[in-house]
């Protein structure tokens, strides 16, 4: 159930250039966040009224603590940014999230550049023996949280457009090569549009069911104001919309039209 919460910062990382992650002390959102849902934030009082979607990229529920990783895109992460310490005002845990089903006993998850964050939550919680991350990023200075990954997956491989850091290559390709290895039971990806649906193309050919993660603009985050309306085969004639802030943002592949 989500709330309105005014929580804690404890830390603010920088992660490269323009990624931030910080860290958020929250009993209720440690306790009740699952993997793929997202924080809408406040990111200022006056001149950024609109919150600011971000996905939740681990949790710790030990030190009742949770990791949103972000980058600076504008005048709200960019005052995000500066938050080093004090209160934070969200609303949270919101959104769907991902399907953990007990007999995936072996999931790959696809991430594209800042997609890659919430996927590394699902890896955390996720109790099969066999995960696999492929991660694509633009460049090497774009490639963040490689060590965590590493942590979280027993096989991990990185590609970069410009070949700069791993393997030279799309990441969808990487992905198209690994199943002629082993079929998972599941893929889960999130990144750029046009990757998430050749991902999805490709679990389809080999019959593997597949989890997207939806990237919209947002507005208010709870399915009043429309903004974030995704066309999905709903409704008599199997087209329609959803909204990706309460139906999503994670969606099975097959529900998406991707047109």
């Amino acid at each position: 159930m989500k709330k309105v919460l005014k929580e804690q910062i404890t830390q603010m990382q920088q992660l490269s250039g323009d990624v931030y992650k910080m860290t958020i002390r929250s009993e209720y959102v440690a306790a009740n966040a699952v993997p793929g849902q997202f924080v809408n934030i406040k990111c200022g009082d006056i001149d950024v009224l609109l919150r600011r979607p971000i996905s939740i990229c681990d949790v710790d529920r030990k030190n009742n603590t949770f990791d949103i990783v972000f980058q600076v895109k504008g005048s709200g992460t960019g005052r995000l940014s500066c938050m080093c310490s004090g209160e934070v005002d969200m609303m949270a845990p919101l959104g769907r999230g991902f399907t953990l089903d007990p007999k995936h006993k072996n999931i790959f998850v696809v991430g594209g550049g800042i997609g890659t964050f919430p996927l590394l939550y699902l890896l955390n919680s996720s109790g099969a023996g066999e995960k696999t991350a492929l991660l694509g990023f633009r460049t090497k200075a774009a490639v963040v949280l490689e060590d965590r990954f590493r942590a979280a997956a027993r096989h991990v491989e990185i590609t970069t457009d410009d070949g700069t850091y791993g393997r030279q290559a799309f990441v969808t390709e990487l992905l198209e090569q690994r199943l002629l290895e082993q079929k998972p039971d599941i893929v889960y990806t999130c990144g750029p549009a046009i990757m998430m649906r050749r991902v999805a193309a490709i679990a389809e050919k080999h019959g593997i069911p597949c989890q997207v993660s939806m990237e919209q603009r947002m507005g208010c985050g709870i399915g009043a104001c429309l903004v974030c309306a995704c066309k999905t085969k709903k409704g008599e004639d199997g087209q329609g919309f959803s909204h990706v802030c309460k139906d999503g943002p994670v969606f099975w592949s097959t529900e998406v039209c991707w047109d």
